[in-house]
């Protein structure tokens, strides 16, 4: 981040916390005119430091009581197996996030469900039947102390 300034980096953190905020209530927020602050997010956004924007929607009124974290491991450590799981896995929509980890586990997953039920037999029924996968282990969320939060800017 060496080439971002500090106006740079209060737009970067206003959009963080209000995706959908106007430019002209960003450039109020960072102190900047409108048309600076609109050629500033411009050019963050064509050099990459702004993925995408969305919308953050709430798992608890679209029925979605359960959060899942799932350690899998493989018993062949096969490239070509790899690559099909990582791609199933792309296409599962209750599977918000999939990571290739070192330690125990080949990957940890995090899972959504309505309830144990329909995680039981998602597990059952989908993920178990994954190329490669040999074993799997299930830590439940108790509760949520902090959801993905904003990534830190300094």
């Amino acid at each position: 981040m060496p080439d971002l300034d500090k106006l740079d980096r209060a737009i970067l953190a206003a959009l963080q916390t209000d995706g959908r905020m106007s430019n002209a209530r960003l450039a109020e927020v960072v102190g900047l005119s409108e048309t600076p602050c609109a050629r500033r997010l411009k050019r963050l956004e064509s050099d990459g430091y702004i993925d995408h924007y969305r919308a953050v929607l709430s798992r608890p009124a679209l029925g979605l009581g359960v959060i899942a974290f799932v350690y899998v491991r493989f018993a062949v450590h096969d490239r070509a197996v790899a690559t099909r799981f990582e791609r199933e896995v792309q296409a599962i929509s209750r599977i918000l996030s999939c990571h290739n980890v070192s330690g125990s586990a080949d990957y940890i997953l995090q899972v959504v469900a309505r309830d144990l039920d329909d995680y039981g037999t998602f597990m059952r029924d989908q993920l178990r039947s994954l190329p490669g996968v040999t074993s799997v282990e299930s830590s439940l969320s108790l509760r949520e102390v902090k959801a993905t939060g904003p990534l830190p800017l300094s």
